[in-house]
């Protein structure tokens, strides 16, 4: 988040109305609801852990074991079986 001068940004009628209520301090103007990225959308981290997952279970489903997938992804046999569970119902969803 870049920090802006108001004289540089906003209209002056704009500007004289805030410096109303707030002047020579920093105020954080929130994007609007409808406007706001989910997690990890704007960075790409959403769609790499959705590949992620994805890759686990195809690996499951070729026969790999949830400790080797554990030790392969660095993560808990509890976190790649909620993965696993959660495509399976996902899978199951699309192709009824």
């Amino acid at each position: 988040m870049a920090y802006k001068n108001g004289k540089e940004v906003l209209p002056p009628h704009l500007l004289k109305e805030l410096q109303q209520y707030i002047q020579g301090e920093l105020i954080y103007i929130p994007k609007q609801t409808n406007q706001r990225a989910r997690w990890g959308e704007a960075n790409g981290s959403r769609l790499a852990l959705a590949k992620r997952n994805k890759e686990i279970y195809r690996l499951y489903r070729e026969g790999c074991s949830l400790e080797e997938l554990e030790q392969t992804y660095n993560l808990s046999t509890d976190s790649i079986r909620k993965i696993v569970y959660k495509a399976r119902e996902h899978y199951c969803e699309i192709n009824g």
